[in-house]
């Protein structure tokens, strides 16, 4: 894996520097808040000082210590969007492409919001309605029931178990859609439906309506049937930044406010902790990937119980938390066993988090 990862890391790194100026108008009645937003074709970006915020240096030496020894290779913290602390280890740098793994599952449900916004698709209508009927194993009427907005909440009632190759046959039927939360690469199927109703690439389409208008950098890899995004730490923080400021980047709204309240609530009956492919913090119980165990209590116990977050495999991560005016990103290898989402290192990164802001 890791000859794959230095590879892909290297192509990559000719990828990021495209960005457009085909920046959205800005809308009406917007008015100016307090949140900084970096130029767009810049690598400039203002810094806010951790001592004008209170935070305890002490602690904070102790977190780059920990991140350290964890396998971590990127954290970023910014403050009301300004960079509070940012820190590169074991060998990587701000120019460095890394991939999100599952935390990128969070670009598609945002594309998938503007996808709407935009009137090119419903999200109350039948995936078929889009690429056609016979995408799964289930019956035609089985099939039917699948909504987009299933897909993005993982109720889609496919099994989970039969491996990550999204072919008919590996999509059958276990439960009628809306009935039980699994997590499931069948997601992805929603890239394919934007492509249609765009009648362009998926590429095309992420390019042109959210990665260029806030200057993100990085690429789609195909790795078997998945599709995985790459980029540097910062790319992942401008991303964090536009879904701290409720969609808006500067005077323009890129993603309704309205469909991101729903992407970060509940979305389905089964998982509360779950919205349109984020993570809650603060409900009363969860399940996890792989599992139709359902867990009394907080995802993480000892973070800010307003938190949502994306999660992606061996801990990359963004964690946003509008109480404190945050979006967090941590990057890196799995900082103890693998895992696909949630793992103890959350908790135990919060340990640390918590005494710096103390």
């Amino acid at each position: 894996m890791k000859p794959l990862l230095i590879l892909l890391s290297l192509l990559l790194c000719f990828c990021f520097s495209c960005t457009s100026e085909n920046a959205p108008a800005p809308t009406e009645n917007q008015t100016t808040t307090t949140v900084y937003f970096p130029p767009i074709n810049s690598n400039s970006w203002d810094t806010v000082s951790t001592s004008d915020l209170n935070w305890n240096s002490s602690a904070l030496n102790e977190l780059s210590l920990f991140l350290e020894a964890s396998n971590t290779k990127s954290f970023i913290i910014l403050h009301k969007g300004k960079i509070a602390y940012e820190q590169y280890f074991n060998g990587h740098t701000d120019t460095s492409p890394w991939y999100w793994a599952s935390a990128g599952k969070t670009l598609t449900a945002t594309v998938t919001g503007i996808a709407q916004d935009q009137g090119l698709l419903n999200l109350n209508n039948k995936v078929s309605d889009y690429i056609g009927t016979g995408w799964t194993n289930a019956t035609l009427e089985q099939e039917a029931l699948i909504t987009c907005k299933q897909l993005l909440s993982m109720s889609s009632g496919l099994d989970d178990t039969l491996g990550e190759v999204l072919t008919p046959n590996n999509l059958q039927y276990v439960a009628d859609a809306g009935t039980r939360w699994a997590y499931h690469n069948v997601y992805l199927k929603l890239q394919t439906v934007i492509a249609q109703a765009s009648n362009q690439t998926w590429t095309t389409y992420f390019n042109d309506n959210l990665k260029d208008v806030i200057g993100m950098t990085g690429a789609w890899i195909a790795v078997d049937d998945l599709n995985i995004y790459w980029s540097t730490s910062r790319s992942m923080a401008r991303f964090g930044l536009l879904i701290y400021a409720n969609g808006r980047w500067e005077d323009a709204q890129i993603i309704s406010e309205q469909f991101l309240n729903e992407a970060t609530n509940t979305s389905q009956n089964n998982n509360q902790a779950y919205g349109y492919l984020w993570w809650l913090n603060g409900k009363n119980s969860f399940q996890l990937p792989q599992s139709q165990v359902e867990f009394s209590g907080t995802l993480i116990p000892n973070a800010p119980s307003d938190m949502y977050c994306a999660l992606g495999k061996n801990d990359q991560k963004i964690y946003i938390v509008p109480s404190k005016d945050l979006v967090i990103i941590r990057m890196g290898d799995a900082a103890d066993a693998s895992n696909f989402a949630l793992s103890n290192y959350d908790t135990a990164l919060w340990e640390k988090i918590n005494a710096v802001l103390d």
